[in-house]
Protein backbone atom coordinates (compact mmCIF):
# COMPACT_ATOMS: atom_id res chain seq x y z
CA UNK A 1 0.00 0.00 0.00
CA UNK A 2 1.42 3.30 -1.25
CA UNK A 3 0.95 6.33 1.13
CA UNK A 4 2.20 9.46 1.09
CA UNK A 5 3.77 10.83 4.08
CA UNK A 6 4.40 14.59 2.74
CA UNK A 7 5.18 16.41 5.79
CA UNK A 8 8.20 13.72 6.54
CA UNK A 9 9.07 13.71 3.05
CA UNK A 10 9.21 17.49 3.11
CA UNK A 11 11.50 17.15 6.08
CA UNK A 12 14.06 15.36 4.63
CA UNK A 13 14.12 17.56 1.14
CA UNK A 14 15.02 20.26 3.53
CA UNK A 15 17.81 19.09 5.36
CA UNK A 16 19.31 17.72 1.94
CA UNK A 17 23.16 18.96 1.76
CA UNK A 18 23.31 20.17 4.89
CA UNK A 19 26.26 19.04 6.08
CA UNK A 20 24.73 16.45 9.11
CA UNK A 21 23.97 13.25 8.96
CA UNK A 22 19.85 12.74 8.44
CA UNK A 23 18.87 10.36 11.12
CA UNK A 24 15.83 8.65 10.78
CA UNK A 25 14.26 7.54 14.07
CA UNK A 26 11.33 6.07 15.31
CA UNK A 27 9.32 2.80 16.46
CA UNK A 28 9.51 -0.26 14.71
CA UNK A 29 7.34 -0.75 11.50
CA UNK A 30 5.98 3.31 11.85
CA UNK A 31 7.51 3.29 7.80
CA UNK A 32 10.92 4.69 8.14
CA UNK A 33 12.02 2.25 5.57
CA UNK A 34 9.44 3.23 3.08
CA UNK A 35 10.22 6.97 3.58
CA UNK A 36 13.43 6.98 2.74
CA UNK A 37 13.78 4.37 0.13
CA UNK A 38 10.55 4.96 -1.54
CA UNK A 39 9.34 7.76 -0.89
CA UNK A 40 12.43 10.11 -0.81
CA UNK A 41 13.90 7.91 -3.23
CA UNK A 42 11.12 8.61 -6.13
CA UNK A 43 11.37 12.37 -4.77
CA UNK A 44 14.99 12.05 -5.70
CA UNK A 45 14.43 10.38 -9.50
CA UNK A 46 11.51 13.10 -10.47
CA UNK A 47 13.99 15.78 -9.68
CA UNK A 48 16.19 14.74 -11.73
CA UNK A 49 19.26 12.24 -9.81
CA UNK A 50 20.41 9.47 -11.62
CA UNK A 51 19.69 6.09 -10.79
CA UNK A 52 23.20 5.56 -9.86
CA UNK A 53 23.96 8.47 -8.22
CA UNK A 54 21.37 6.98 -5.18
CA UNK A 55 23.20 4.46 -3.37
CA UNK A 56 20.71 2.14 -1.69
CA UNK A 57 21.86 -0.04 1.11
CA UNK A 58 19.70 -2.01 3.13
CA UNK A 59 21.47 -4.21 5.59
CA UNK A 60 19.01 -6.19 6.61
CA UNK A 61 19.39 -7.66 3.43
CA UNK A 62 20.97 -10.75 2.41
CA UNK A 63 22.69 -8.82 -0.60
CA UNK A 64 24.10 -6.69 1.69
CA UNK A 65 25.33 -9.17 4.66
CA UNK A 66 28.87 -7.95 3.51
CA UNK A 67 28.37 -4.51 4.71
CA UNK A 68 27.51 -5.43 8.22
CA UNK A 69 30.64 -5.10 8.39
CA UNK A 70 31.12 -1.24 9.11
CA UNK A 71 34.32 -1.02 6.88
CA UNK A 72 33.02 -2.88 4.23
CA UNK A 73 30.43 -1.01 3.97
CA UNK A 74 32.58 1.90 3.69
CA UNK A 75 34.70 0.80 0.75
CA UNK A 76 31.56 -0.54 -0.95
CA UNK A 77 29.87 3.48 -0.73
CA UNK A 78 33.52 4.81 -1.80
CA UNK A 79 33.49 2.17 -4.63
CA UNK A 80 30.13 3.59 -5.85
CA UNK A 81 30.73 7.29 -5.61
CA UNK A 82 33.34 7.07 -8.80
CA UNK A 83 33.18 10.72 -10.00
CA UNK A 84 34.32 13.82 -7.62
CA UNK A 85 32.12 16.12 -9.74
CA UNK A 86 29.01 14.57 -9.55
CA UNK A 87 26.50 14.58 -6.20
CA UNK A 88 25.84 11.41 -4.13
CA UNK A 89 23.13 10.19 -2.17
CA UNK A 90 23.92 7.23 0.38
CA UNK A 91 20.54 5.74 1.76
CA UNK A 92 20.95 3.43 5.00
CA UNK A 93 18.33 1.02 5.97
CA UNK A 94 18.63 -0.33 9.47
CA UNK A 95 22.11 0.89 10.51
CA UNK A 96 22.18 -0.86 13.66
CA UNK A 97 23.57 -4.18 12.02
CA UNK A 98 26.47 -2.69 10.84
CA UNK A 99 27.44 -2.33 14.41
CA UNK A 100 28.60 -5.74 16.37
CA UNK A 101 27.73 -7.25 19.69
CA UNK A 102 31.36 -6.76 20.77
CA UNK A 103 31.35 -2.80 19.64
CA UNK A 104 28.27 -2.28 22.00
CA UNK A 105 30.14 -3.65 24.95
CA UNK A 106 33.57 -1.85 24.09
CA UNK A 107 32.69 1.70 25.90
CA UNK A 108 36.15 2.61 25.85
CA UNK A 109 35.93 3.03 21.94
CA UNK A 110 33.12 4.86 20.10
CA UNK A 111 31.65 1.92 17.64
CA UNK A 112 33.30 1.77 14.28
CA UNK A 113 29.50 2.59 12.95
CA UNK A 114 30.01 6.37 13.48
CA UNK A 115 33.57 6.72 12.62
CA UNK A 116 32.65 5.58 9.07
CA UNK A 117 29.65 7.53 9.11
CA UNK A 118 31.85 10.26 9.89
CA UNK A 119 33.88 9.82 7.16
CA UNK A 120 31.47 9.78 5.02
CA UNK A 121 30.67 13.59 5.98
CA UNK A 122 34.01 14.64 5.19
CA UNK A 123 33.23 13.43 1.30
CA UNK A 124 32.16 16.68 0.20
CA UNK A 125 30.03 15.44 -2.70
CA UNK A 126 27.73 12.70 -0.38
CA UNK A 127 24.83 13.31 1.59
CA UNK A 128 23.42 10.56 3.99
CA UNK A 129 20.43 9.50 5.37
CA UNK A 130 20.21 5.90 7.79
CA UNK A 131 17.50 4.74 9.17
CA UNK A 132 17.40 2.97 12.74
CA UNK A 133 15.79 0.83 14.46
CA UNK A 134 14.60 2.07 18.12
CA UNK A 135 16.69 -1.41 19.13
CA UNK A 136 19.94 0.11 18.95
CA UNK A 137 18.96 3.63 17.21
CA UNK A 138 17.95 6.12 19.77
CA UNK A 139 17.87 9.70 19.60
CA UNK A 140 20.06 9.91 22.17
CA UNK A 141 22.57 7.92 20.17
CA UNK A 142 22.19 10.80 17.44
CA UNK A 143 23.31 12.94 19.94
CA UNK A 144 26.25 11.14 22.06
CA UNK A 145 27.84 8.83 19.02
CA UNK A 146 27.13 11.71 15.87
CA UNK A 147 28.66 14.23 18.19
CA UNK A 148 27.00 17.27 16.68
CA UNK A 149 26.66 15.66 13.09
CA UNK A 150 23.60 13.71 13.12
CA UNK A 151 19.67 15.93 12.39
CA UNK A 152 17.02 13.44 13.59
CA UNK A 153 13.75 12.80 11.74
CA UNK A 154 11.62 11.32 14.28
CA UNK A 155 8.97 9.73 12.36
CA UNK A 156 5.54 7.98 14.00
CA UNK A 157 2.93 6.17 13.09
CA UNK A 158 0.02 7.60 10.62
CA UNK A 159 -1.69 10.39 12.01
CA UNK A 160 -5.48 10.51 11.09
CA UNK A 161 -4.85 12.85 8.03
CA UNK A 162 -2.95 10.32 6.52
CA UNK A 163 -4.74 7.17 7.58
CA UNK A 164 -8.33 8.59 6.56
CA UNK A 165 -7.59 8.77 2.59
CA UNK A 166 -5.43 5.28 2.56
CA UNK A 167 -8.66 3.51 4.46
CA UNK A 168 -10.80 4.27 2.11
CA UNK A 169 -13.69 4.77 4.50
CA UNK A 170 -15.72 7.75 5.32
CA UNK A 171 -14.86 9.83 8.34
CA UNK A 172 -16.80 8.46 11.38
CA UNK A 173 -15.62 4.74 10.38
CA UNK A 174 -12.02 5.46 9.59
CA UNK A 175 -11.85 7.36 12.78
CA UNK A 176 -13.45 4.37 14.91
CA UNK A 177 -11.08 1.82 13.42
CA UNK A 178 -8.23 4.49 14.10
CA UNK A 179 -8.92 4.60 17.77
CA UNK A 180 -8.95 0.70 17.78
CA UNK A 181 -6.42 -0.59 15.88
CA UNK A 182 -3.74 2.57 15.65
CA UNK A 183 -2.03 4.10 12.92
CA UNK A 184 0.93 1.47 12.17
CA UNK A 185 0.95 1.79 8.40
CA UNK A 186 1.05 -2.37 7.75
CA UNK A 187 -2.47 -2.98 9.82
CA UNK A 188 -4.58 -1.27 6.77
CA UNK A 189 -3.46 -4.08 4.91
CA UNK A 190 -4.57 -6.31 7.08
CA UNK A 191 -8.22 -8.15 5.83
CA UNK A 192 -9.67 -9.44 9.41
CA UNK A 193 -9.55 -8.21 12.66
CA UNK A 194 -8.00 -11.49 13.52
CA UNK A 195 -5.27 -10.82 11.42
CA UNK A 196 -4.56 -7.01 12.67
CA UNK A 197 -5.21 -8.04 16.31
CA UNK A 198 -2.39 -11.03 16.12
CA UNK A 199 -0.17 -8.42 14.06
CA UNK A 200 -0.20 -6.32 16.81
CA UNK A 201 -0.05 -8.65 19.80
CA UNK A 202 3.07 -9.74 17.66
CA UNK A 203 4.98 -6.38 17.47
CA UNK A 204 5.30 -6.86 20.89
CA UNK A 205 6.28 -10.21 22.12
CA UNK A 206 8.47 -10.59 18.82
CA UNK A 207 10.11 -7.38 18.29
CA UNK A 208 9.69 -4.83 20.74
CA UNK A 209 10.01 -6.56 23.66
CA UNK A 210 13.13 -8.39 22.04
CA UNK A 211 14.68 -5.32 21.13
CA UNK A 212 14.57 -3.74 24.37
CA UNK A 213 16.04 -7.24 26.41
CA UNK A 214 18.81 -7.61 24.02
CA UNK A 215 19.90 -4.09 24.25
CA UNK A 216 20.22 -3.20 27.28
CA UNK A 217 20.86 -6.77 28.80
CA UNK A 218 17.40 -6.70 30.83
CA UNK A 219 17.77 -9.15 33.71
CA UNK A 220 13.86 -8.80 34.97
CA UNK A 221 11.99 -9.24 31.35
CA UNK A 222 9.13 -10.22 33.21
CA UNK A 223 8.85 -6.88 35.08
CA UNK A 224 9.42 -5.35 31.45
CA UNK A 225 6.35 -6.97 30.09
CA UNK A 226 4.31 -6.39 33.26
CA UNK A 227 5.63 -2.53 33.37
CA UNK A 228 3.89 -2.58 29.33
CA UNK A 229 0.72 -3.79 30.49
CA UNK A 230 0.20 -1.59 33.42
CA UNK A 231 1.42 1.43 31.12
CA UNK A 232 -0.79 0.45 29.05
CA UNK A 233 -3.87 0.15 30.89
CA UNK A 234 -3.25 3.55 33.03
CA UNK A 235 -2.12 5.58 30.08
CA UNK A 236 -3.99 9.06 30.13
CA UNK A 237 -4.21 8.66 34.21
CA UNK A 238 -1.95 10.03 36.59
CA UNK A 239 0.63 8.24 38.33
CA UNK A 240 4.04 8.23 40.05
CA UNK A 241 6.50 5.66 40.30
CA UNK A 242 6.05 4.36 43.06
CA UNK A 243 2.09 3.22 41.90
CA UNK A 244 3.30 1.67 39.08
CA UNK A 245 5.98 -0.15 41.03
CA UNK A 246 3.06 -1.42 43.51
CA UNK A 247 0.75 -2.25 40.97
CA UNK A 248 3.82 -4.52 39.58
CA UNK A 249 4.78 -5.92 42.70
CA UNK A 250 0.66 -6.93 43.40
CA UNK A 251 0.72 -9.00 40.62
CA UNK A 252 3.97 -10.72 41.43
CA UNK A 253 5.10 -14.02 43.43
CA UNK A 254 8.41 -13.90 42.64
CA UNK A 255 11.41 -11.44 43.67
CA UNK A 256 9.37 -7.80 44.18
CA UNK A 257 10.76 -5.01 41.78
CA UNK A 258 12.37 -1.49 43.23
CA UNK A 259 11.46 1.89 42.73
CA UNK A 260 14.77 2.20 40.46
CA UNK A 261 13.91 -0.87 38.40
CA UNK A 262 10.63 0.58 37.32
CA UNK A 263 11.68 4.33 36.51
CA UNK A 264 15.28 2.83 34.77
CA UNK A 265 11.98 0.48 32.51
CA UNK A 266 10.41 3.37 31.89
CA UNK A 267 13.23 5.02 30.60
CA UNK A 268 14.12 2.12 28.16
CA UNK A 269 10.65 2.03 26.63
CA UNK A 270 10.64 5.87 26.42
CA UNK A 271 13.96 5.78 24.80
CA UNK A 272 12.25 2.98 22.44
CA UNK A 273 9.73 5.15 21.31
CA UNK A 274 6.78 2.88 22.89
CA UNK A 275 5.71 5.74 25.55
CA UNK A 276 6.14 8.56 26.02
CA UNK A 277 4.99 11.40 29.02
CA UNK A 278 3.17 14.78 30.21
CA UNK A 279 4.22 15.72 33.09
CA UNK A 280 2.13 18.23 35.20
CA UNK A 281 2.81 21.65 35.06
CA UNK A 282 1.82 24.40 37.53
CA UNK A 283 0.36 26.81 35.10
CA UNK A 284 0.18 30.16 38.00
CA UNK A 285 3.64 28.67 39.53
CA UNK A 286 5.33 28.11 36.12
CA UNK A 287 7.26 25.17 37.76
CA UNK A 288 6.65 21.10 37.49
CA UNK A 289 5.49 19.15 39.34
CA UNK A 290 8.48 16.42 40.51
CA UNK A 291 6.37 12.87 40.70
CA UNK A 292 3.31 12.63 38.42
CA UNK A 293 2.71 12.48 35.36
CA UNK A 294 0.63 10.85 32.60
CA UNK A 295 2.09 8.31 30.26
CA UNK A 296 0.77 7.38 26.61
CA UNK A 297 1.50 5.05 24.28
CA UNK A 298 2.67 5.69 20.60
CA UNK A 299 -0.21 3.69 19.17
CA UNK A 300 -3.98 3.33 20.09
CA UNK A 301 -3.75 0.08 18.06
CA UNK A 302 -0.72 -1.39 19.85
CA UNK A 303 -2.47 -0.08 23.45
CA UNK A 304 -5.47 -1.72 22.97
CA UNK A 305 -3.78 -5.22 21.54
CA UNK A 306 -1.30 -5.38 24.55
CA UNK A 307 -4.80 -5.56 26.64
CA UNK A 308 -6.59 -7.89 24.38
CA UNK A 309 -8.84 -5.72 23.83
CA UNK A 310 -10.27 -5.56 27.04
CA UNK A 311 -10.03 -2.05 28.21
CA UNK A 312 -11.79 0.21 25.41
CA UNK A 313 -12.32 3.32 27.04
CA UNK A 314 -13.11 5.60 24.37
CA UNK A 315 -11.72 9.17 26.75
CA UNK A 316 -8.79 7.68 26.86
CA UNK A 317 -7.77 6.71 23.74
CA UNK A 318 -9.29 9.99 22.15
CA UNK A 319 -6.73 11.92 24.81
CA UNK A 320 -4.24 9.59 23.41
CA UNK A 321 -4.95 10.44 19.81
CA UNK A 322 -5.22 14.13 20.88
CA UNK A 323 -1.81 13.94 22.32
CA UNK A 324 0.23 12.15 19.59
CA UNK A 325 -0.59 14.26 17.05
CA UNK A 326 0.03 17.52 18.98
CA UNK A 327 3.48 15.67 19.67
CA UNK A 328 3.47 14.45 15.65
CA UNK A 329 3.07 18.41 15.04
CA UNK A 330 5.96 19.38 16.95
CA UNK A 331 4.45 20.94 20.14
CA UNK A 332 5.96 20.44 23.68
CA UNK A 333 2.84 18.50 26.02
CA UNK A 334 2.30 18.84 29.65
CA UNK A 335 -0.52 18.12 31.85
CA UNK A 336 -2.05 21.43 33.16
CA UNK A 337 -2.81 21.92 37.12
CA UNK A 338 -4.67 24.95 38.21
CA UNK A 339 -4.42 25.84 41.79
CA UNK A 340 -7.16 27.58 43.50
CA UNK A 341 -8.59 28.01 47.10
CA UNK A 342 -11.90 27.45 48.10
CA UNK A 343 -14.10 27.05 50.94
CA UNK A 344 -15.38 23.48 51.61
CA UNK A 345 -18.50 22.26 53.41
CA UNK A 346 -17.29 22.90 56.50
CA UNK A 347 -16.41 26.98 55.82
CA UNK A 348 -12.66 26.04 56.06
CA UNK A 349 -10.70 27.38 52.75
CA UNK A 350 -8.69 24.64 51.42
CA UNK A 351 -6.55 24.68 48.41
CA UNK A 352 -7.91 23.00 44.92
CA UNK A 353 -6.43 21.53 42.52
CA UNK A 354 -7.95 21.45 38.77
CA UNK A 355 -6.18 19.66 35.70
CA UNK A 356 -6.44 21.38 32.00
CA UNK A 357 -5.58 17.80 29.73
CA UNK A 358 -2.82 19.60 27.79
CA UNK A 359 -0.67 22.60 28.07
CA UNK A 360 0.94 23.21 24.65
CA UNK A 361 3.85 25.30 23.91
CA UNK A 362 5.79 25.84 20.66
CA UNK A 363 8.33 28.35 19.68
CA UNK A 364 6.64 31.52 21.56
CA UNK A 365 2.85 30.28 21.90
CA UNK A 366 0.73 28.54 24.28
CA UNK A 367 -2.67 26.83 24.13
CA UNK A 368 -5.01 25.13 26.74
CA UNK A 369 -6.87 22.31 25.69
CA UNK A 370 -9.42 20.44 26.91
CA UNK A 371 -10.62 17.15 25.25
CA UNK A 372 -13.78 15.82 26.55
CA UNK A 373 -15.41 12.60 25.10
CA UNK A 374 -19.03 13.97 25.26
CA UNK A 375 -20.84 16.91 27.20
CA UNK A 376 -24.22 15.57 28.01
CA UNK A 377 -25.43 18.16 30.28
CA UNK A 378 -24.81 21.58 31.43
CA UNK A 379 -23.13 20.67 34.78
CA UNK A 380 -20.91 18.50 32.92
CA UNK A 381 -19.85 21.18 30.54
CA UNK A 382 -19.17 23.59 33.58
CA UNK A 383 -17.05 21.67 35.27
CA UNK A 384 -15.24 20.48 31.60
CA UNK A 385 -14.40 24.36 31.06
CA UNK A 386 -14.12 26.02 35.08
CA UNK A 387 -10.04 25.59 34.89
CA UNK A 388 -10.16 28.03 31.94
CA UNK A 389 -12.11 30.55 33.73
CA UNK A 390 -9.65 30.27 36.40
CA UNK A 391 -6.51 29.60 34.67
CA UNK A 392 -5.73 33.86 35.09
CA UNK A 393 -4.22 34.59 31.31
CA UNK A 394 -5.35 35.29 27.62
CA UNK A 395 -3.89 32.45 26.08
CA UNK A 396 -6.05 30.63 23.53
CA UNK A 397 -7.82 28.08 24.91
CA UNK A 398 -9.71 25.00 22.83
CA UNK A 399 -12.12 22.36 23.76
CA UNK A 400 -12.22 18.61 21.58
CA UNK A 401 -15.10 16.83 21.41
CA UNK A 402 -16.23 13.60 19.83
CA UNK A 403 -19.09 14.73 18.37
CA UNK A 404 -19.24 16.37 15.07
CA UNK A 405 -19.88 20.20 15.24
CA UNK A 406 -18.97 23.67 13.17
CA UNK A 407 -15.80 24.74 14.66
CA UNK A 408 -16.51 28.31 16.14
CA UNK A 409 -15.61 30.11 18.78
CA UNK A 410 -17.66 30.38 21.87
CA UNK A 411 -18.96 33.57 24.17
CA UNK A 412 -15.81 33.43 26.72
CA UNK A 413 -13.48 33.00 23.58
CA UNK A 414 -13.17 29.44 23.80
CA UNK A 415 -12.60 27.44 20.19
CA UNK A 416 -14.49 24.79 20.10
CA UNK A 417 -14.10 21.55 17.59
CA UNK A 418 -14.74 18.02 17.07
CA UNK A 419 -12.02 15.71 17.24
CA UNK A 420 -12.24 14.82 13.58
CA UNK A 421 -12.12 18.82 12.04
CA UNK A 422 -9.01 18.84 14.68
CA UNK A 423 -7.27 15.92 13.42
CA UNK A 424 -8.23 16.91 9.84
CA UNK A 425 -8.27 20.79 10.09
CA UNK A 426 -4.62 22.97 11.09
CA UNK A 427 -6.60 24.26 14.14
CA UNK A 428 -3.18 24.32 16.33
CA UNK A 429 -1.40 27.02 14.34
CA UNK A 430 -2.12 30.27 12.76
CA UNK A 431 -5.95 30.69 13.31
CA UNK A 432 -4.31 30.60 17.12
CA UNK A 433 -1.16 32.48 17.02
CA UNK A 434 -3.06 35.20 15.92
CA UNK A 435 -4.90 34.98 19.27
CA UNK A 436 -2.14 35.23 21.58
CA UNK A 437 -1.39 38.02 23.39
Amino acid sequence: MYIERDEYLQKLIDRKWNGLIKVITGIRRCGKSFLLFTLFRNHLLKSGVKEENIISVALDDPEFIKCTDSFVLYEYIKTRVQDSRQEYYVLIDEVQYAISGKELKDKDNPPRLYSVLNSLLRMPNVDVYVTGSNSKMLSKDVMTEFRGRGDEVKVYPLSFSEYLPASGKDREAAFNDYMLWGGLPLVLQKRSDADKSAYLEGLFSEIYIKDITERYKIQRPDVLSELIDVLSSVSGSITNITSLTNAINSMKKAKKVTDNTVRTYIGYLKDSFLFSSAQRYDIRGKAYFDSQCKYYPADTGLRNARLGFRQIEQTHLMECVIYNYLKQRGFNVDVGVVEKYAAGTDGKRRKQQHEIDFVVNKGMYQYYIQSAFSIEDKEKERKELYPFSIVGNSFSKLMITRSELIPHYDENGIFRVGIIDFLTGNYTSDIFASRNT
